[in-house]
């Protein structure tokens, strides 16, 4: 009985946003984007959330895709963890 409460608790859904800055150790800032439809207007409105994202291995760097997950607070603003790195951000200086 337990086991079924703990599988069902445990799912959570994934995440998906962009790293704006990683010069904290082990912390990322990621910026959450998403659309919402506006009241009167019916248009769709951009709305981004930043949020602090443990990275115990400093592995997300600026401008790349992330899947972060919630979990227990590891500080007092950081409420969720880095799951995978999706897609690395190009690096346009190199090319200049």
């Amino acid at each position: 009985m337990s086991e079924a409460n703990q599988e069902s608790s445990s799912i959570e859904r994934l995440i998906y946003g962009y790293v704006v800055s990683n010069k904290m150790d082990k912390t990322a800032t990621v910026v959450i984007e998403r659309r919402v439809k506006h009241g009167l207007y019916n248009k769709y409105i951009r709305r981004s959330t930043r949020m602090k994202v443990h990275d115990a291995d400093n592995t997300a760097r600026v401008g790349d895709l992330v899947s972060i997950r919630s979990c227990r607070p590891v500080s007092r603003d950081k409420h969720f963890t880095l799951v995978e790195v999706v897609e690395r951000a190009t690096d346009l200086s190199a090319a200049s």
